[in-house]
């Protein structure tokens, strides 16, 4: 399958012993059962452990299945909602995964506050070059204790379980969440949509196009302000990343 990649895509693979991207049914009773894909949200996640700024949004192009789906069933004892004691729960996680991923970032055009920081190139170099480090924050995928590893690659190398295996319907999944910093609305909201693997690939939906009718509000909250005393600008930390590796 060929997808298209912007001129400020990324590209790399994330792999890890266990997956958990819970399904919000499940969660209800207190144990977990993991969707058979990563969620958008998920992926996203991801993308923004590698790096994030409030001036820019990711979003997710597409993604690889690379491994077999498999599940193993862990004995969880989490902390009770209502008495504050442990309680028995069984966790459903993916085993062995693997998955590509593409992604590219857009403008955050609700943030006229950080126009001056809106230089592509710059980002996108720094973008590849935490890429190539691993991420900038500690990557999980789903849950903290599923600790993944993030490698550069080319999206659609070498071979994946899935090739020409055709299609699988994974029904209505959550897709992510809508902040009031990112979307235009007022409340914390849930998108869902419908999913499906093609061949071993995933082409999520652009979130702007999921209509309000699978849309959930949550809650109101507010919008966080950047300013000096809690941003770095791109051009500071470009010439701090890469005038320091043309020094050593």
């Amino acid at each position: 399958m060929t997808i298209e990649r912007k001129r400020n895509s990324i590209e790399f693979s994330i792999s890890a012993k266990y997956a958990l991207f819970s399904d919000p049914i499940t969660r209800v009773g207190g144990e977990k059962n993991s969707y058979m894909a990563p969620t958008y949200q998920a992926l996203k996640g991801i993308v923004e452990s590698v790096y994030w700024k409030p001036t820019l949004i990711w979003y997710i192009d597409a993604a690889r299945v690379m491994n077999k789906i498999q599940t193993e069933s862990k004995g969880i004892r989490p902390i009770s909602y209502s008495g504050g004691k442990n309680e028995l729960a069984y966790y459903a996680y993916l085993k062995d995964v693997c998955y590509q991923v593409l992604a590219h970032f857009e403008w955050n055009e609700l943030r006229d506050d950080l126009k001056a920081d809106r230089n592509e190139n710059k980002h996108h170099n720094v973008a590849k070059r935490m890429v190539e480090r691993g991420g900038r924050r500690d990557i999980f995928l789903g849950t903290r204790e599923c600790q993944g590893y993030v490698e550069p690659l080319e999206f659609g190398s070498d071979e994946g379980f899935y090739d020409n295996y055709g299609e699988i319907d994974l029904g209505v999944m959550f897709h992510g969440f809508d902040y009031p910093n990112e979307a235009d609305c007022d409340a914390w909201a849930a998108r869902f949509d419908r999913v499906k693997i093609n061949n071993g690939y995933i082409v999520f939906n652009d979130p702007r196009a999921i209509s309000n009718d699978m849309r959930r509000n949550i809650r109101r909250i507010k919008t966080k302000s950047f300013g000096e005393s809690n941003l770095l600008t791109i051009d500071a930390e470009f010439d701090a990343i890469f005038n320091d590796a043309r020094n050593v």
